[in-house]
């Protein structure tokens, strides 16, 4: 099998993954995923895809990671390795799918605006 790539986007986190056959080894920008997120809780984010076709143990995955805080990463990781387990096998589309692990959260931040303190609150009205 040869190296698939995919990318998943979350806020203004980017993931690129790479998705090869190995022992279950994930590598995220040159740490491992333990050391990259300390957190039980995102680390389970993150194998959620994996966990779900009890694949893996099955491959090794590096990824480069850009942007955003610790959350917005973790789950645009995991929307890559959903697409990435796609492109190895289009049967599993359905049961990622069916827990959401392809729709991409398009959520993001609305810019503040002149004359306001941020994006929709406005200054205190003041009568006198």
């Amino acid at each position: 099998m040869e190296v698939i790539n995919a990318i998943g986007r979350r806020k203004s986190s980017v993931a690129r993954v790479y998705l090869s056959e190995g022992t279950g080894k994930i590598t995220i920008n040159k740490k491992d995923l333990t050391e990259y997120f300390p957190s039980a809780i995102l680390q389970y984010v993150v194998k959620q895809p994996l966990n779900l076709l009890e694949c893996a143990e099955k491959y090794d995955i590096k990824v480069n990671l850009d942007g955003g805080g610790f959350t917005g990463q973790s789950q645009a990781l995991r929307l890559a390795i959903a697409r990435a387990l796609v492109k190895v096998n289009e049967e599993d589309k359905k049961a990622l799918k069916d827990q959401g692990f392809l729709t991409r959260d398009s959520r993001e931040v609305e810019r503040k605006k002149p004359g306001r303190p941020k994006a929709r609150r406005r200054f205190q009205f003041s009568k006198r």
